[in-house]
């Protein structure tokens, strides 16, 4: 389904990505980023930091992350101050990197069972397909923030990804 190097792209994609969605939101001042766009998690600043927490979350069962504290309805307040989220997110982006570059084959084989907060029960799902929404939703909500800053008036760089930098 899927192997060691796809995640390895993907891994640097999210990275390209979210420093450009960051780099255009910090051009926006603190009520722009915090005003309701009405979006699923409100604001710009509401669905990055729901996006941390979905990384984080997902990351704690794939490589031994702390979980992020609350469950979806408190993760557009994970961070609530600008520049600590910035620097959460990249850290993130950096670990996500880091253990892209460890995963190996079997890494990905098998199935992973863990309790879903989303629908309040246990769930076990094959890893692959699970490392396959880690990037997904990621992309979802990046796709979100991207309109939404769009709409504010900020740019975000290109999304394609057969335009990921080399060096990203």
């Amino acid at each position: 389904m899927i192997s060691p190097a796809y995640i390895q792209v993907m891994a640097r994609y999210n990275r390209w990505q979210n420093k450009s969605l960051y780099g255009a939101a910090d051009a926006l001042d603190e009520a722009a980023r915090m005003a309701d766009r009405g979006a699923f998690f409100g604001s710009i600043h509401g669905t990055l930091s729901h996006l941390l927490w979905g990384d984080t979350i997902w990351m704690s069962r794939f490589d031994g992350w702390d979980a992020p504290e609350g469950g979806i309805p408190q993760s557009p307040r994970m961070e609530r101050d600008w520049g600590a989220l910035k620097t959460a997110r990249a850290g993130a982006d950096a670990r996500i990197v880091d253990w892209s570059e460890r995963v190996a084959p079997e890494n990905l084989a098998g199935d992973l069972t863990w309790y879903s907060g989303a629908v309040a029960r246990e769930l076990t799902k094959p890893r692959a397909l699970l490392i396959l929404h880690l990037f997904n939703h990621q992309t979802h909500h990046r796709g979100q923030v991207h309109a939404m800053l769009t709409a504010a008036g900020a740019r975000p760089d290109e999304t394609d990804l057969p335009f990921l930098p080399e060096d990203a």
